[in-house]
Order: structure tokens, then sequence, then C-alpha cells
């Protein structure tokens, strides 16, 4: 299908080039939060539904399973991303033909990749999950989850979350908000019906798993129906065969999806090792910390909506020429994501306990998990900056960048601190490790981030 450079215009000049900047990334990046949120809500979920049995090896054991469901998201970004990113720049250079054909290789590529990922999660399973520190009163509940989540689900979780980022790549953002806020939303409903109605007790974790795998196979659904409606309006529709792009092309949807992809891998390699290091303490400390890595997500699934919604504004003035219009976005993106942050903190310090209490109701394991939040929380403002910088690299095309500053951040800080901080301290070594190295994260990150720009305006 040829979409004429008109018709794409008329779509996108008012928002991508003339709204005021305000209004223009509130338009983008409200409905991403919105989404965002109920995403976390339905996650959270899980968790809160699963501590009412008042059982911390269930809790435990969906917090395991995380780090496995985050190889999805990965696989998401690489094609949503990548593929997105890369479309925003040719249609910012009125080059329509090519951003369609972009869009429906990504959303191939990401069907065979989410495919390949379940089959071999199903395959080896339980050596996976012992690799991730499942003990014998864990690892049963796991697998129930894992199967269905990972196993069954890793297509239509996938394939959702691509197709919501290349449909908000092309201004539409309310409907890639509203499939994946659907999603949720169904997830939410069916918990209670199949952990404590249709299944025996001590299944609640395999009824959770059900649930989520029906809400990511809805919200598939729903973005077939949407694609199909908006094919005539815009570059986006459902792929009939494998589409040759242009080798530049190719390179690019690799050249930022690729590191964004690996970043999720080290953002979840971390997890991995913060579960091993916090399992040889306990299974108690375990689930402490799975009910707080949710519970933090709060606002960074905030900072993130923002960051999501600003992509595609960078990389259309990006490639436009627009710089100052460009730069606009990043700073207001950055000071609204600031204002949460900093709400956030205040608000975790205030009511760490009660917040802990309201997913389980075991002494010892909101005493852990009260703990760990109050120190995780100054975390908040570094841990979205740095999600900020990697968001505009992959806006400009400057994947290297953005892998880069995911090596700095896992690999050269948190990662050693952790190892180090837990070795000298122990749990509180674990729960002060992330403040610790996202400060410095950030430092490293804007002393990057004056040299791209200085290039970036030079050219």
């Amino acid at each position: 299908m040829d979409v004429s450079t008109e018709t794409v215009s008329r779509q996108k000049n008012e928002l991508f080039e003339t709204a005021p900047i305000p209004r223009a990334l509130a338009t983008m990046a409200v409905p991403t939060i919105v989404s965002q949120l109920i995403t976390l809500i339905y996650n959270i979920a899980d968790t809160w539904y699963i501590g009412q049995t008042k059982n911390p090896y269930m809790v435990a054991a969906t917090s395991l399973c995380l780090t496995v469901f985050m190889v999805l998201v990965a696989l998401s970004n690489l094609f949503g991303v990548g593929g997105g990113s890369l479309m925003s720049r040719l249609l910012g250079s009125r080059l329509e033909e090519e951003a369609r054909r972009v869009a429906s290789l990504s959303l191939v590529l990401a069907a065979g990749a989410a495919a390949l990922y379940g089959l071999v999660c199903f395959v080896f399973m339980d050596r996976l999950l012992r690799l991730l520190g499942a003990s014998d009163n864990t690892i049963g509940y796991a697998r129930q989850y894992l199967t269905l989540v990972v196993g069954v689900g890793s297509l239509p979780t996938v394939l959702s979350n691509t197709m919501g980022t290349l449909l908000r790549n092309v201004g539409y953002s309310r409907q890639a908000a509203v499939g994946l806020g659907f999603g949720g939303v169904l997830n939410m409903a069916l918990d209670p019906l199949f952990m404590f109605v249709l299944l025996p007790d001590g299944y609640q974790v395999l009824g959770a798993a059900i649930a989520t795998m029906l809400s990511n196979v809805a919200a598939l659904i729903y973005f077939v129906v949407v694609y199909r409606r908006v094919r005539d309006k815009t570059i986006l529709e459902l792929p009939r065969r494998i589409e040759r792009v242009e080798p530049a092309s190719l390179k690019g949807i690799f050249a930022v999806g690729v590191p964004s992809a690996l970043s999720v891998f080290l953002f979840d390699l971390t997890n991995i090792i913060l579960n091993r290091l916090t399992a040889g303490h306990g299974d108690l400390e375990l689930a402490a910390v799975g009910i707080v890595l949710k519970v933090e997500r709060l606002p960074l699934n905030v900072g993130i909506g923002i960051g999501l919604g600003m992509i595609p504004l960078v990389a259309y003035n990006y490639a436009a020429g627009n710089f100052d219009r460009m730069k606009g976005f990043f700073s207001a993106a950055r000071l609204a994501g600031l204002a949460v942050a900093a709400c956030s903190v205040a608000l975790y310090r205030i009511f760490a306990s009660q917040i802990i209490a309201a997913f389980i109701d075991n002494a010892d394991t909101v005493y852990y998990g009260t703990k760990f939040l109050q120190a995780r929380c100054f975390a908040t403002p570094f841990m979205f900056l740095s999600f900020h910088m990697v968001y505009f690299m992959q806006a400009v095309g400057r994947g290297k960048i953005s892998f880069c500053l995911a090596v700095i951040r896992q690999l050269a800080l948190n990662i050693p601190i952790l190892l180090l901080l837990d070795h000298f301290f122990g749990m509180d070594g674990i729960v002060w490790t992330q403040a610790t190295a996202d400060f410095l994260n950030v430092v490293a990150s804007y002393i990057i981030y004056s040299r791209v720009i200085r290039k970036i305006t030079a050219a």
C-alpha cells in the first residue's frame, strides 16, 4: 500500500512540527503513561492477589519469573523501539513507503523471535528456574506461572507490545494506550476469577498465569482490529509477506533495537544477580524484595511513559533538522519526570510500611519490605534520568551510545557495586546499591550527552 506524502504530512505536521511543546508532549505521553500504569497495576495485582494467600513462597516464585518475563520486553524493544524509532525518522525525512516496509518487517521479526524464545523457555524451564535461584519451596509455583505466561504467552505478549509501540510512533498514542490498558484491566478482572473461584486452593499462581496469558491474547486481538482500521490512514498494516527493506534500514532497526533489547537484558541480569544474592539471605527477604521491585515501578513507569512519548517527537524533529524543538522536548520530558520522582520519594519514605502491608500479612516480610523500600526509593530520580537519556539516544539513532550507557549502568556500576556492598553490608548493601550506581551513572550520562548534542547541532 502506497501512502502519499500529503496524507501522512497532514496527520503529522501540527503535532510533530507546530504544536506547543508541552501540549505535544502531553498528547503523546499521557496516554502512554496511563497504559504503563495499567500494565503496572495488573502486575502489582498479581502480586497482591497472590499475597492474600499469606504464602511468601508463592510471592517469591512470581518474583523469580519476572526476570524471564522481562526478556519478552526486550524482544518487544528490539523490534518495537528499533523499528518505531527508525520509522519516525523516515517519516521526518518524508520516506513514507520505506517506513511502511520497516514497520511490516518489524512485526514479522518480532513474531519469529517470540515464538523461538517461548519454545526455549518451555524446553529448559527447570534448568532455567534453578539458575535463577528457585528453591524446592518455590520452583513448583514458578513452573506454573512460567509455562503459561512465557511458554504459551510469549507470542501475544511480544506482538501486542510491538504493535502498540509502532502505533504510538505514527501519532496514535491514545489507541496504543487503550490496547495495552485493555489487556491490563482484563487481567485484573480475571485474576480473582481464576485464582479463587475456578481453581482449587494451592493453584493461585497458576490462576494468575492463566489470567495474564488470556489478557495478552485479548490485547493482540485488539491491535489486529485497530491495524485493519487505520491501514488506509497510516503506513501501518498487517504483514502479508516478508518485506524487503533498504540495507541501511535493516541496519537501522538493529542499530537501535539491539542496544535497546540488550539494555533490558542487562537490567534483567542485574535482577537475576539481585534475586540470587537476596535468596542467599532467605526466602522471606526474597519475597520482600519482589514486592519492593514492583512497588517502585509506579514512578518509574510514569517516567517510562514520558520517555516513550518523547521518542517519536524527538526522532521526527531530529530527522527534520529542527534541533531547538528537539531539545525542547528533551527538556520538558526531563522536568516532568523529575517532578514525579521527587513526589514518589516523599510518599515512599512516609508510607512504606502501609504499602508493603497491603500486599502481604506476614510481619517479617513487611519489616524487610519497609526497610528495603525506604532505602531504594532514593534511587528513583536517578533511575529516571538514566532511562530518559537512553530514550533520547534511541530517538536520534545513537544505538551504540544507548547501549554504552546501559553497559556503564549495569556492568560497570550496578553489578559490581551490588556484589561489593552485599559482601560488606549484606542486605543493607543490596538495597542501597541502586541509588549509588544510578547517581554515578547520571554523571557519566550527562558528560556523554554534552558531546553528542554538540555534534548534532554542529552538523
